[in-house]
């Protein structure tokens, strides 16, 4: 049972109160949220912090506080003006805290739970601070973990790393360096000195769409399911054995592993040569970026053309152009709908997202890939109405095994098909272990027909 037992403040102080347009990044979301519901919490990350030792409520809020102070992203609000969508960074303020007794659980356990409830109601962008926070004591009013709800507007899966890396020492009391960037720096500088970078993105992804099919994935015949679309999931160790496998062999990243079988089996079902994937990335490569606790990740867009001879063929082919696809995905979004909506583009509905923090998954069953199958499992993971996708492939944070997500539109790729895709994914890269698959020979292999 999660009881609450009170209510805290946190206040906060700041170097500076200001606003900007927004940044890319900030861009990037603002424009998927309008084909959202007011009050739809798609875009909440629900998240958990740990309390190391034994530390009492007012060091852990103290902490808290001084995560406030140093990251202007957790104390701005961003609203719709007669200019375009403006942020603005509140320089004092104060945070309302729960604090809740888990009686009959442990405290991380029942943070994950009180975290998701934090999250299931949307953000009021324009007057609400961008996140909502609980405090998760143990039987003895002991602090174990911090519930939160963030929204995707103030950080990205980079940022929530960086927040965990100070949490210990905030914790501790030592002290850290101030940070050095952020957001407001970011806008400034896309308006300013990186607008030649987001033109030099721009002109990659005109020459991409001009090598993309107008279309990967058709119509179907029979009537789509009700939710339309549907997230199916699977949980494979023998996968993430045969990635680290294969990416070794082949000196590519596990990454591209995963998005060339995934182009190869497109192809197979399609029968398309030419295969086009949205990749979400998170555009750290600036070092100023990498240190910035805010939301930079946009759309990257990826084209291979799946070639002669193996599987390895392939995967050498995907990862020269998944790196293509992450350097040149730092743009104006504005600039880049306007290129996506001139007449005769491509439909760029297909998405691959890696949200992993490790290249591997080091915390994976050791053994054969073969021997590990039988540990494999698919599940039902979601339905909507309405998503701006017809194909999204996602891998999931676990470092013990191999977590894929497919979402689709079941106008077009049924619940059916997602499933015999993720088990195809998983087939193809186990069998190239133990063999040099032929591209030519892939239908072989019996991994097809459900996805026909």
């Amino acid at each position: 049972m999660i009881t609450e037992v009170g209510r805290e403040s946190v206040e906060f102080t700041g170097e500076r109160t200001a606003g900007a347009p927004l940044t890319w990044g900030q861009q990037s979301i603002w424009h998927s949220t309008r084909w959202l519901e007011d009050g739809d919490p798609y875009f909440n990350l629900p998240w958990v912090l740990p309390v190391h030792g034994r530390r009492d409520l007012k060091t852990v809020l103290s902490a808290l506080g001084a995560l406030l102070d140093r990251h202007e992203s957790l104390r701005t609000t961003w609203e719709d003006t007669p200019r375009g969508p403006v942020q603005q960074v509140t320089g004092h303020g104060e945070l309302r805290v729960e604090v809740v007794e888990a009686a009959e659980a442990k405290p991380r356990e029942a943070a994950a739970t009180v975290a998701a409830e934090l999250a299931a109601t949307g953000f009021d962008y324009a007057r609400e601070l961008p996140l909502r926070c609980a405090v998760v004591c143990d039987s003895a009013g002991r602090p174990g973990a911090l519930a939160f709800a963030l929204t995707h507007f103030a950080v990205d899966g980079w940022a929530l790393d960086l927040l965990a890396a100070e949490w210990r020492a905030l914790l501790t009391g030592r002290p850290l360096p101030a940070p050095l960037w952020h957001p407001l720096d970011q806008a400034a500088f896309e308006q300013g000195e990186g607008a030649a970078l987001g033109a030099r993105s721009l002109r990659y992804w005109r020459e991409a769409m001009d090598r993309a099919p107008a279309t990967l994935l058709g119509e179907r015949k029979e009537q789509p399911e009700r939710p339309r679309f549907v997230k199916v999931g699977m949980e494979s160790a023998a996968l993430a054995a045969a990635a680290e496998i294969l990416a070794a062999r082949w000196a590519v990243s596990t990454t591209s592993v995963l998005v060339a079988a995934t182009a190869v089996l497109l192809g197979e079902m399609t029968g398309q040569r030419d295969i086009a994937l949205q990749f979400i990335v998170g555009n750290r490569h600036d070092p100023r970026m990498r240190a910035m606790v805010g939301t930079a990740v946009q759309d990257g867009l990826f084209v291979v053309a799946i070639p002669d001879g193996h599987v390895a063929d392939a995967a050498r082919a995907a990862h020269a152009s998944a790196m293509a696809a992450y350097r040149h995905a730092h743009y104006d979004p504005a600039e880049q709908r306007a290129l996506r909506d001139e007449p005769g583009r491509p439909d760029l509905s297909a998405y691959f997202n890696d949200v992993r923090s490790f290249p591997g998954w080091p915390n994976r069953p050791r053994g054969h890939p073969a021997e590990l199958t039988g540990r494999t499992r698919t599940f039902h993971a979601g339905a909507w109405d309405e998503v701006d996708a017809s194909f999204f492939l996602s891998t999931g944070p676990a470092t013990d095994t191999c977590q894929l997500y497919l979402l689709t539109d079941t106008a077009r790729l049924s619940r059916a098909a997602a499933e015999a895709m993720l088990r195809a994914i998983e087939t193809l890269l186990v069998t190239s272990v133990t063999r040099d698959v032929p591209l030519a020979g892939i239908g072989g292999l019996g991994i097809y027909e459900e996805t026909r």
